[in-house]
């Protein structure tokens, strides 16, 4: 936290007695004051931005606000269970509000870069250290004894001399009545003192799920609710020209047809569409077979993946590309390299293909609108929609912030709020539900872009990697790269050899493209351990033996340009050192194993990979038999800091990261495209992950001298290199292309 960004406590009483903690963050003059909201009681404080807050009731419950929307990462559960720590309450006694959207209330609630841990820790702590202080202080003044003397334990005060104790709710209106310490001088509990933080605690919402209750955006329910579809041209960058909605209009339950002209910026903003409105949400997507429309599909003609494979091939073949980053010599180094690796590599553009489909619940009356989202980013669609709609104030938007039935970076953008907003505008004082279908989700998606590399690496005659280059091929329009796409400039083995270059050339696209978990990361991680295991290979070593080497001694590397967390190479090197102690490393290659008569061979391949904070080391065991791949089981080394915040849920973040990273790799998950139009519609030719395809995982983390950081992503680049890797050692095969294709 910045210096000038002072923490601090704000007291007040609730109704019927009873204490309130709001933590505040000072902000800048600009900022908004918050208003209203949850509590009546609540005053707004001038020029501060409202983080999270604890209310005690008298009767001992604790509520505690979850800011951050709820996507499976955990963090509706993990967040409170730090304030409820340094509270030092017990966890029975404690109730979790899910937070609206409002940035000058709780500042950052996003769901995405496994950000909310590490921006959050300290935060967190000092809330519930600070709501304890003050109890200790009003039950000292009622007791007539020194603060010091009082101990707590499990939502409990105690004066050992006395024998006298309370509960917390005992004490919450006294509390209230007094002033706040700040936040930077309360004392914060020592590890080993924890209670709470380190223990195995199911997610708060898992037995609502379930029980199949309703805690998702699509099961909101509202009176007087009509179901809307929103149909949109059959290809990325169409424009609506005309639309016949008479047949629709006379279809059973349909209600309203609005044809509706976007803002003008498909990719962020609003695109064309006819919204259909019906009774029922079934109505009115059969109702979409009598809509006849004229779409300008111009812009749209020659955008193919197969165009552009060949275009990329062409490029590559010229070898031009604008300079990322440039050191020492690389052409001379590799002029005078004893042994050069050349290869391409290439990933295809993916979906994120989350089980509950976008939705969005939006009211407006009175020029105001009230919206259930199950958004990523909920405060910038409030921006999005107040801006959309032209509302005079931010305040004129309400955004209810709904768990995410996955989110894997597709609710990082909100053009499924701003569909449902602009419906609900033309339908005012009527409650409008939007959910788009499978085949919607599938076709107008913000895809992973795909990419293509020409990589190449020299080696010394001891087999030391003295340079290493790669050639990029992405998407943007020659000045920005498209949403997603970027190369990150610190991929490995940059700033661990001597001489480097990665170039960059862009093509255009018409895809609206996004980030999906891990983003970049999740191709990146692949192109850079599948081709250094190559390099590996030539250089008569294996790939955790060169990786060990190029990290040399620990130290800690700045970030290239000043961006991000620098790298650590002590901690990289003791993650691949516990991955290959728990797999057992050490019997390979004894470990390949080759069955001649059933034609099946199996081996074990490892990869390494730092983002997003945190440092993972995996290995694969896997075995071939003709085409078919068998992963068998997956050892997995993470360093994420001093402390596993839930166990429980960390382990479901690393488990649903291997899962989704095989998927990626072994399922057949690719989008093709053919003159701006989608080829893929739903699960059966974009198939997602089944429970067959798990393998068994083993996790050990390694603990460092390092605040906790987030586990939503950083477990997943290493599998699919792990994997590649791992057929390439049963087979002799390598795999440059995903997903993989033996035949």
């Amino acid at each position: 936290m910045s210096p000038d960004r002072r923490s601090f406590l704000k007291v007040s009483l609730l109704a019927g007695g009873g204490l309130m903690l709001e933590t505040f963050v000072a902000a800048p003059s600009t900022a908004k004051v918050a208003a209203g909201g949850a509590h009546s009681t609540r005053e707004a404080a001038a020029a501060a931005e409202l983080t999270t807050y604890v209310a005690i009731a008298p009767d001992g419950t604790i509520t505690i606000v979850g800011k951050n929307p709820e996507i499976g990462q955990g963090i509706k559960t993990s967040l409170p269970m730090i304030v409820a720590d340094e509270l030092d309450c017990d966890w029975a006694q404690v109730r979790i509000l899910q937070a609206d959207a409002d940035s000058a209330r709780y500042g950052r609630q996003v769901a995405g870069g496994s950000q909310a841990t590490p921006a959050s820790w300290m935060e967190m702590r000092r809330t519930g250290a600070a709501a304890r202080a003050i109890l200790l202080q009003a039950a000292a003044i009622q007791w007539a004894v020194p603060a010091a003397e009082l101990t707590t334990s499990k939502g409990r005060i105690m004066h050992a001399a006395s024998g006298r104790s309370c509960g917390y709710g005992e004490v919450a209106s006294a509390a209230a009545k007094l002033t706040p310490p700040a936040l930077e001088s309360v004392s914060l509990k020592k590890p080993e003192e924890f209670t709470i933080i380190g223990r195995r605690i199911a997610g708060i919402d898992s037995p609502r799920i379930l029980r199949g209750e309703p805690v998702f955006g699509i099961d909101t329910r509202l009176p007087g609710m009509l179901y809307a579809v929103y149909e949109v041209a059959p290809a990325h960058g169409g424009r609506l020209v005309k639309a016949d909605t008479e047949a629709v209009k006379q279809a059973p339950g349909v209600r309203h047809v609005v044809p509706i002209i976007g803002d003008g910026n498909p990719d962020t903003g609003l695109a064309d569409g006819v919204a259909i409105v019906a009774t029922h949400w079934w109505l009115a997507n059969q109702a979409r077979s009598k809509l006849t429309a004229q779409w300008d599909l111009s812009h749209s003609q020659g955008h193919s993946t197969e165009a552009y494979r060949a275009r990329a091939s062409e490029i590559l073949d010229k070898g031009d590309g604008h300079d990322l980053r440039h050191e020492g010599d690389p052409t001379a180094a590799l002029g005078k390299a004893a042994r050069r690796v050349s290869a391409r590599y290439d990933y295809p553009f993916l979906a994120h293909g989350p089980l509950e489909p976008q939705n969005c619940t939006a009211h407006f009356k009175d020029g105001k609108i009230e919206i259930w989202a199950p958004s990523q980013t909920p405060a910038s669609g409030r921006q999005q929609v107040q801006k959309l709609l032209g509302l005079p104030a931010l305040e004129d938007v309400t955004v209810h912030i709904t768990r995410s039935g996955g989110g894997f970076g597709r609710r990082l953008l909100n053009d499924y709020m701003l569909q449902a907003a602009s419906i609900a505008k033309a339908l005012p004082g009527t409650p409008i539900q939007l959910i788009w279908s499978r085949e919607d989700d599938i076709r107008r998606d913000y895809y992973r872009p795909a990419g293509w590399h020409q990589l190449e690496a020299g080696l010394d005659a001891e087999g030391h990697l003295i340079a290493f280059t790669d050639h990029f091929v992405t998407f943007g329009d020659g000045q920005r790269v498209t949403r997603g796409g970027d190369l990150t400039l610190t991929l490995p083995p940059a700033d661990l050899v001597p001489n480097l270059r990665f170039t960059q050339t862009m093509m255009p696209t018409v895809l609206t493209t996004g980030w999906l978990r891990a983003p970049g990361s999740n191709a990146l991680c692949f192109i850079s351990q599948a081709f250094l295991d190559e390099v590996a290979v030539a250089a008569g070593k294996d790939l955790p033996t060169l990786m060990l080497e190029l990290l040399g001694e620990p130290r800690a590397i700045p970030a290239f340009g000043g961006q991000g967390a620098p790298f650590d190479t002590g901690r990289a090197r003791a993650v691949i050192e516990k991955v290959l102690q728990i797999a057992d490393w050490q019997t390979q290659p004894k470990g390949v194993q080759r069955d001649d008569a059933t034609g099946i061979s199996r081996a074990k391949g490892f990869a390494f990979y730092f983002c997003h904070r945190g440092y993972f080391a995996e290995i694969v065991d896997a075995s071939v038999a003709a085409t078919e791949v068998t992963v068998h089981k997956v050892w997995v080394a993470g360093d994420v800091g001093s402390h596993i915040i839930n166990p429980f849920g960390a382990e479901n973040q690393v488990r649903g990261s291997i899962i989704d990273g095989l998927a990626q790799a072994l399922v057949g998950q690719a989008i093709e495209v053919v003159d701006g139009v989608i080829q893929q519609s739903n699960f059966h030719d974009f198939p997602l992950a089944r429970m067959p395809i798990t393998p068994a995982i083993e996790i050990a983390w390694v603990r460092s001298a390092h605040p906790p950081t987030g586990l939503g992503e950083p477990a997943l680049p290493p599998v699919i290199p792990a994997l590649t890797n791992a057929i390439y050692a049963a087979t002799g095969k390598r795999i440059r292309s995903l997903p993989i294709k033996l035949a």
